[in-house]
């Protein structure tokens, strides 16, 4: 009696998150937090359980996960506010940098 994924035949081949929602025999399968029908697999970003209808895909990256719409409201599904702040890091280690090396030649020359 191992573990068995707890989404319906169609879906399990349907949904890319399927194979990440499992639960044992005798449990009732997971349900979507937004509207309760069954769920096919955790949200990338909340790990909350999510049906295909009430969640998205994310876009730009290596993988594609699947998100809540309540994430996507919240957060958006580009990863583009992650590489402007990492784009901002750098920048910041860069001027600080040039701050240093002009502070040194100021105090040597």
């Amino acid at each position: 009696m191992g573990i068995e994924v707890g989404v319906s035949s169609r879906a399990r081949y349907d949904s890319p998150m399927a194979p990440l929602l499992q639960h044992a025999d005798g449990d009732s399968p997971a349900r979507c937090i937004h509207c309760g029908a069954e769920a096919a697999g955790p949200c990338a970003s909340c790990h909350e359980p999510v049906c295909g209808d009430c969640s998205t895909l994310t876009e730009g990256g290596v993988r594609v996960w699947a998100i809540c719409l309540e994430c996507d409201r919240q957060k958006g599904r580009t990863l583009s506010g992650a590489w402007q702040g990492l784009l901002l890091w750098l920048a910041g280690i860069f001027v600080a940098i040039a701050a240093l090396t002009w502070l040194v030649g100021r105090l040597a020359g």
